[in-house]
């Protein structure tokens, strides 16, 4: 992160704050730091990550703040009525001195700002790792609990599982995936294990290519050879370049070819086309998490 020199407002603010500690007008939840004592309440959030600001406002809480660029629509509105306090990467730390928050939630790309973002606000590390599910279950109880909506968060968690339990019925039975993200002309198979492993776990269709790096964070560099001779019975697709607003060929383009087309899953038009900016930016978010569910489903049971 750039350097700073402390203004007044920031030196001000960080004469003000004091890490809390535990105290009657707080509560302890989950986070992916381990449990965390915080404000309960708080009139003012600043949210850095957009997996969070997704459940948040499912629940009915305005963020206070929120990055500079939202990049996907349902959030325009909420950021219209936010402070800007920096990116999905690097805290604009004058912007949140100046909103001083009653609590900072990081997480995925803001999630190695959290040291920075706790000089000026009690702090909470929210990432949603590999196991999609159980985190976005425990950021939603946990953001119940923070801000007195336990009745919302398990009203929604109730919805959840009938949509998880309805994508189980639809997937049982209908044979192997493989996942692709395309980026441009550019594409990436993930597995079981990696950070998309989990829509194997939710469809139950069985992994169609073996020997994928779990651990690579960018996915495993594929060919269109790659995917022909996988020849998996379902296509699950994300566009990268389209989920953060780039310029390129779609991932339809960059899929079309006689080898992708000649595939089960292309000639059954079995290829699903996934929310990419809900699944590459919000993963763990409940509105992104169910939209995704929601198209799998849809896509299995058709």
């Amino acid at each position: 992160m750039r350097g700073l020199a402390l203004s007044g407002l920031m030196a001000a603010a960080l004469a003000a704050f004091t890490p809390l500690s535990a105290g009657a007008a707080d509560v302890t939840v989950a986070t992916a730091q381990g449990e965390a004592s915080v404000p309960q309440n708080p009139a003012k959030v600043a949210v850095f990550d957009l997996s969070a600001a997704d459940t948040l406002l499912a629940l009915g809480v305005q963020p206070a703040g929120l990055p500079d660029k939202v990049y996907l629509k349902r959030f325009d509105d909420a950021a219209g009525a936010a402070t800007k306090i920096g990116t999905l990467f690097e805290p604009n730390l004058e912007a949140l001195a100046g909103l001083g928050p009653d609590l900072a939630i990081v997480g995925g790309r803001s999630a190695t700002q959290r040291e920075a973002v706790a000089k000026l606000a009690p702090t909470i590390d929210m990432t949603i790792g590999t196991d999609v599910l159980a985190d976005a279950r425990a950021r939603l109880d946990a953001y119940g609990k923070v801000f007195g909506k336990e009745a919302d968060a398990a009203a929604l968690a109730k919805t959840l599982d009938e949509k998880l339990a309805g994508l189980k019925d639809a997937g049982a039975g209908k044979g192997t995936a493989l996942f692709v993200m395309t980026n441009g002309n550019k594409m990436a198979a993930y597995g079981p294990g990696s950070r998309f492993g989990w829509l194997h776990d939710v469809t139950g269709l069985a992994p169609a290519a073996t020997g994928l790096d779990p651990a690579a964070g960018h996915g495993d560099a594929i060919s269109h050879e790659f995917i022909a001779q996988t020849d998996p019975d379902w296509l699950l697709v994300m566009d990268r370049s389209a989920a953060v607003g780039e310029e390129g060929p779609s991932a339809e383009a960059t899929l079309k070819t006689p080898l992708v087309e000649g595939t089960k899953a292309w000639k059954a038009g079995h290829v699903v086309y996934l929310p990419s900016g809900d699944l590459y930016l919000s993963p763990g978010g409940y509105t992104a998490l169910t939209g995704i569910l929601d198209s799998l489903t849809a896509a299995l049971k058709g």
